[in-house]
């Protein structure tokens, strides 16, 4: 495991992860509904609002009726309405999982985080997989069968969404990041599902020491099968992208690829959220706005790629535009975390973080 390379210091690169996290969270958030925010249509809206390239948030609808298909949340998200993070899964998470560490350390098992979860987290703000593992729970079922017993979302995104601390708190230690991130999606995910949040882990991990983007990403498909679907599609969009081919016929390709999984399944989102983190090549700015640009989960896709990004430049070099407007506050369905300073989540996490 290599030290943390030269540049942003620990605390500016964990505080950058959060930042980053909350602000692509933000800017992906009024447009997440794939099957109605295809990429082509994101790219029209943007382009009606005069808002390409995209460097900060949404733009707010030109007209009543187009705000009628972004998400309700969207007044709060949009640029110039932005006071403080608004509250949303991809975040809470993130916090839960901090409440996790800081509870049982890096020997916690997945029945205690079942247990966090019952006890912290209202039940009516999980979805897809984790609300089917969330009744399995109340239901007195246990890990692993929590993830299997009537859920048909295994594969999908979710324990993805919750791997960031895992990364953050293992900088430069990515298969530390991976088993942490497995123990915690086996609660709700298999197959895919799992890998998703390994690799995610690993990638943010590796982000505190790789020298490109490149470099983590490569770094991260390690602690995931080879033949699995995932790295198979995360190695696919890293050959397009090193051939030349453009970003736009990049996602092409891959929606090809990927067609019939569904826009919040594991693999697409995958291949957006690479896509976005290659051709973005380290800046903060581009990574976001090409990752949500590509549509399908684009909150929990802009959120990945933020922290990834923000991880990479270190807080002090996320641009203003982003970070002053959550005016260090986060709003938070998780009991006893609303309202609070992202500067003490990251100092939190900080203080549980271990390089060796």
């Amino acid at each position: 495991m290599s030290a943390v390379h030269t540049g942003p210091g620990l605390a500016d690169r964990v505080l950058g992860g959060w930042l980053g996290r909350i602000a692509g969270n933000m800017l992906g958030k009024p447009v997440e509904q794939g099957e109605v925010w295809t990429r082509e249509r994101i790219d029209r809206y943007l382009r009606r609002t005069d808002a390409l390239p995209l460097t900060d948030y949404l733009p707010g609808p030109p007209t009543e009726s187009e705000g009628l298909d972004l998400r309700p949340e969207w007044r709060s998200c949009v640029r110039g309405r932005v006071h403080g993070s608004c509250r949303d899964d991809d975040v809470d998470y993130a916090i839960l999982g901090l409440d996790l560490l800081e509870t049982h350390g890096f020997a916690f098992s997945t029945e205690q985080l079942g247990d966090l979860w019952l006890l912290r987290l209202p039940y009516r703000q999980t979805f897809t997989a984790e609300r089917a593992a969330y009744r399995n729970l109340a239901n007195g079922l246990k890990p692993p069968l929590t993830a299997t017993y009537d859920n048909p979302y295994q594969g999908w995104i979710g324990a993805l969404i919750r791997a960031d601390v895992h990364g953050w708190t293992s900088p430069g230690a990515p298969r530390r990041a991976a088993s942490l991130a497995r123990k915690d999606a086996v609660l709700s995910h298999t197959g895919n599902g799992v890998y998703g949040a390994m690799w995610a882990a690993a990638l943010i991990s590796a982000a505190f020491t790789a020298p490109t983007v490149r470099h983590a990403v490569d770094e991260a498909l390690t602690v995931i099968p080879a033949s699995s679907r995932l790295a198979r599609t995360v190695r696919r969009v890293a050959s397009l992208h090193e051939a030349g081919l453009a970003w736009e016929d990049t996602l092409t390709t891959l929606a090809g690829e990927t067609a019939g999984l569904g826009w919040i399944h594991t693999v697409p989102n995958a291949a957006v959220l690479t896509a976005g983190l290659l051709y973005g090549d380290g800046d903060f700015t581009s990574t976001i706005a090409l990752t949500v640009r590509g549509g399908l989960d684009t909150d929990s896709n802009g959120a990945t790629a933020g922290s990834v990004a923000g991880v990479l430049c270190g807080a002090s070099a996320v641009p203003g535009q982003w970070k002053e407007p959550l005016q260090d506050t986060v709003r938070s369905a998780v009991f006893g975390f609303d309202g609070v300073r992202i500067s003490e989540l990251a100092e939190r996490t900080l203080r549980l973080a271990r390089t060796e």
